[in-house]
């Protein structure tokens, strides 16, 4: 668990940067809030696409090589980020990162998962989610302190460069604790191995339309959630009028939430059920984003951030623990791709959306059109996750 917690860091404190260090590139290349949604796109939607191949990889040769990768192939990818001088490489590298990133959460989770029993899944996807959002909460921190010297640039290579070393370290790591190929420990709750009857059984019990509303909210909440956390600091920037390092190290209040959330919600998954938590989280974010618009600077506006974070926290191991849950252990790395697809692809689609709406119309409306979103969305999806 402790070397997990320590990759899902490395895994995303490259990417992490991008965030908090977009005032730099906007200004370093002139480019409007429609074209730094598609930055964000360029990453968040390949990062998407690349957890269904990396999720069918991790189920075929194993997940010591795809871990890897989604950990040093970003901090390279990262580099090469750096070195980029228009905004159309900047693009092109961070769909190479996204690529390269994407299977590792689909080949990490089953891992996790076989290491606990059943009934306490929820509660250690939720440690591992400690990894990830201790990155999201001190990338903004390297990124204002690195960048006000070096510039944007020299804090995507000072923070790649020790990352990839830990994935190189990682790999061997995992070597030597008998990783070598696809031999993923199963735990009790596997359905591996069953026989043809016992797999029927299996198929029946399982109400598929339950699990894709269960995956699509799982989705929407995440995806909406992402695409406000990309555009918080140059919110604060052009609507408080903070400075660009100012604004970098505001976001840290939105990953703040993190270092408890991802615990809190698998905690609560495996007491109250996942699907209680998942509707509790759409309730609870939908007028969350709508107060973004109405919240002065200072107390109000940090707890607002804060509580986004933490919820979008919360949903990671909720939505992990149920598809571990639900289906045969010899297709949860794919059901996990599918899901990663869809929650981080969903932020590169809705980024540049978002983007538009704030050009067309200010970020009043564009917050206020994701909020209305994602309450649809949790309505109808408590309509199938409560129906028995």
């Amino acid at each position: 668990m402790f070397l997990f917690v320590l990759a899902h860091s490395g895994h995303h404190l490259v990417s992490s940067l991008l965030a908090p260090l977009l005032p730099f590139i906007r200004d370093d290349f002139g480019i409007t809030y429609t074209q730094t949604g598609w930055i964000v796109s360029a990453f968040s939607l390949t990062y998407g696409i690349g957890n269904l191949p990396g999720g069918w990889l991790a189920d075929r040769i194993g997940p010591r090589i795809v871990i890897t990768i989604g950990v040093s192939g970003v901090a390279l990818a990262g580099i090469f980020a750096a070195l980029s001088i228009n905004f159309y490489m900047l693009a092109l590298f961070l769909m190479i990162m996204g690529i390269s990133g994407g299977g590792y959460h689909p080949a990490a989770a089953p891992l996790i998962s076989a290491s606990v029993s059943p009934e306490r899944r929820g509660w250690a996807l939720g440690i591992h989610q400690i990894g990830g959002s201790t990155s999201f909460f001190i990338a903004p921190l390297i990124a204002a302190g690195i960048a006000g010297a070096l510039g944007w640039r020299g804090a995507f290579i000072a923070v790649a460069i020790p990352t990839l070393a830990f994935g190189i370290l990682f790999y061997v790591l995992l070597g030597r604790l008998g990783q070598t190929g696809n031999d993923i420990t199963q735990d009790s709750g596997a359905a591996e191995n069953l026989s043809p009857l016992e797999d029927k059984i299996l198929q029946e019990t399982l109400h598929i339309p339950r699990l894709i509303a269960f995956i699509i909210m799982g989705i929407v909440s995440m995806g909406v959630i992402m695409s406000i956390a990309f555009f918080v600091p140059l919110f604060a920037v052009d609507h408080f009028g903070f400075s660009e390092k100012a604004a970098a190290a505001t976001i840290t209040l939105y990953f703040l939430g993190g270092l408890w959330g991802g615990p809190l919600g698998g905690y609560l998954a495996d007491r109250l059920g996942q699907v209680a938590v998942i509707l509790i989280i759409g309730l609870l974010a939908a007028p969350a984003i709508y107060l973004l618009n109405l919240a002065p600077p200072g107390v109000a506006f940090s707890f607002v951030l804060v509580s986004l974070g933490t919820l979008v926290n919360m949903s990671l191991p909720v939505v992990e623990a149920y598809i571990m849950g639900q289906c045969p252990d010899r297709h949860r790395s794919k059901v996990l791709g599918i899901y990663y697809f869809g929650s981080r692809g969903g932020a590169g689609v809705g980024a540049p959306i978002l983007g538009y709406l704030i050009d067309r119309y200010g970020f009043y409306t564009g917050f206020s059109t994701v909020g209305i979103t994602l309450a649809t969305v949790t309505l109808i999806s408590a309509f199938f996750l409560l129906r028995r």
